[in-house]
Order: structure tokens, then C-alpha cells, then sequence
């Protein structure tokens, strides 16, 4: 027969196990979790990656990382916080959507909590928008059930169907809840090429007006991108509620990269891949880009876009 003792302390060391296993923060070690509220992003290490990976782009990088770091220290927002990143392709756009999103989600893009939809992918069909709305909407509610902080990205906003982001507008308003489920610590971010060339053309001003690109602020573009974003029929944000209303609370400007950016991009590239930077490397591969304006050739028309395949030709 077992002694009671012995009985008793084995219940309590299994009823201690249990409890350990059980406890959050060793369940959260193996299995992803949504973060709590105590879980503050990390803005020593955000703002680090961004000023050592994101080259060229002052202004995104200010408005980004304050817009975050501002939202996720409010215990109460009053909407989701909703970003729109627009510039020509090889900028910077979806990189840093990528590291916003690592930094709210250990796991970054592979997480069950950040969202990535390509308009080309996953709305494809015209005919079928009615459809994609009632999809998108039961996606997002659903998600957001499950993590309040959920991050949904919306890439090729440009060749979305005008009025599909639309559907999605009362998750965006400054509603308490809708149908039970509080949207007001979701994270939305829109990417476009829509607006580049307007932004290239500011940009390309005040080069030629002497004016270094860091002198360039957001007031300087911001209303002339929302405007020209919400009266471009290929914005996706064509006439939208959501710029009617100011559910957007940043439309972010991404500057054209100059060579100097390029080369920046080459040597990270080279680096991620182990290698030692070789700088002959470097200036073959920057040569090897092609620039606008024609006569001048100050900014790259691809950014940084094609560095990966053209330092593939180089590899020995």
C-alpha cells in the first residue's frame, strides 16, 4: 500500500508540473502566441534595423518608427493605426513592412498574426469584388477575434480594384467595436506605387534647386500624395471613404534612390551572403543600373530591386 505521504507528494509535484507546463509564459516559448498588452515593441532595436537596412529613406523611417512606437505605447487607441507606403518599386516599401512586422511578431511574415494579401493573387477577378469584400471582411474579423494586435498588409494596392479596400473601412473608424470585436490595436499597412512619380518629380525639384534630400519633410509631400493618390484611378485608393474620412493616418512618401543608395543595397547584399564587400564588386553591379533624369542620371529607376540577380552575375 502507498503511504499517504508519499500519495500526497506526488499529487503535488504533478499538480506543480501542471501548472508549470500550463503557464503562459512557458506555453508561448513553443507555440506562438498573441502578444499582451505588457509587450512593448522594442524601440532601441526597431529604430537599429531601420537605419542599418533601410537605405535612403529619412522620412519613412521618422514617420514609421513614431507612428509605431506612439501606438503601441497608447493603452487605449482610439483606431487602428493605418499606414500608406507609397514610391516606385525597389524603394523600400515592402522591407519595411517586413521588419514593422518582425518587430510586433517574432516571426515576422511567417507568423498566424501578420496578414499578407497581393492584390494580384488573392483579388484577381473584377467580377468577383462583391465576393472579395464579404471574404476580406470575415478574414479580418475572424483574425482580429483571435489577436487584437494583428498586422494586415495589402501590397499592389495599385492594380487593386477601386473600392475593394472600402470594404474594410468600418475596422478602420473610430468604432469601440464592430459586431463584438474591437479593432483598435490591428496595424494596417497599404503599399503602392501609386504616387511615385509625383513624389519623384518633388524630389527631383529640390535637387535642382541645390537642396539636400534629408532637408525634405513630410509636409512637403503628404498633401500633395494624398490628393493625387485619392484622384488616381490605379491607386486602389481611387476616391476612397478611407481618404474622405482620414482613416489614413500617414501616407508615406518613399524618395527615389540615388547611387550612392545603390551601393549601400550591393554591400548589405554581399554581407548577407557571407561574403567579404569588394568594392569593384560594388561599382560594377551600381554601373550596371540604370538612372534618371537621362542627362544627369542621379536616381535609380529600379532601386534597389535588381541588386540580388545582378550580384548573381558577378559571383565567381
Amino acid at each position: 500500500a502507498l503511504e499517504p505521504v508519499s500519495v500526497g507528494l506526488a499529487i503535488g509535484v504533478a499538480s506543480a508540473l501542471t501548472g508549470y507546463l500550463s503557464h503562459p509564459r512557458f506555453y508561448c516559448n513553443y507555440v506562438e502566441c498573441c502578444p499582451s498588452a505588457e509587450q512593448r515593441l522594442n524601440a532601441t532595436a526597431l529604430k537599429v534595423q531601420l537605419d542599418t537596412k533601410l537605405f535612403g529613406q529619412h522620412l519613412a523611417k521618422d514617420v514609421v518608427l513614431k507612428a509605431v512606437l506612439g501606438f503601441s505605447k497608447n493603452p487605449s487607441p482610439k483606431k487602428p493605426l493605418t499606414l500608406s507606403l507609397h514610391g516606385w518599386a525597389g524603394t523600400g516599401k515592402n522591407f519595411l513592412s517586413q521588419i514593422l512586422a518582425e518587430h510586433v511578431h517574432r516571426a515576422g511574415l511567417r507568423s498566424k498574426f501578420v496578414h499578407l494579401f497581393l492584390a494580384t493573387l488573392h483579388f484577381p477577378h473584377q467580377e468577383q469584388v462583391k465576393f472579395y469584400q464579404e471574404q476580406l471582411q470575415s478574414w479580418i474579423r475572424g483574425n482580429v477575434s483571435a489577436c487584437p494586435h494583428s498586422v494586415f498588409i495589402f501590397d499592389e494596392m495599385d492594380k487593386m480594384h477601386p473600392g475593394l479596400i472600402d470594404a474594410i473601412k468600418p475596422f478602420l473608424d473610430y468604432y469601440e467595436q464592430v459586431d463584438g470585436v474591437s479593432y483598435r490595436k490591428a496595424i494596417f499597412i497599404f503599399l503602392s506605387n501609386a504616387g511615385g512619380d509625383l513624389i519623384n518629380k518633388a524630389v527631383l525639384e529640390f535637387w535642382q534647386s541645390g537642396k539636400e534630400r534629408e532637408e525634405i519633410q513630410l509636409k512637403d509631400l503628404e498633401p500633395m500624395l494624398s490628393v493625387g493618390v485619392f484622384n488616381n484611378k490605379n491607386s486602389g485608393l481611387w476616391h476612397s471613404s478611407l481618404i474622405d474620412r482620414n482613416l489614413i493616418d500617414y501616407f508615406v512618401p518613399f524618395l527615389p534612390l540615388e547611387l550612392k543608395h545603390v551601393k549601400m543595397c550591393v554591400r548589405a547584399e554581399m554581407l548577407a551572403r557571407g561574403y567579404a564587400v569588394d568594392e569593384k564588386v560594388v561599382q560594377a553591379v551600381a554601373e550596371e543600373m540604370t538612372f534618371f533624369p537621362k542627362e544627369q542620371k542621379v536616381f535609380s529607376d529600379k532601386g534597389c530591386k535588381t541588386v540580388q540577380a545582378k550580384l548573381d552575375f558577378h559571383e565567381d
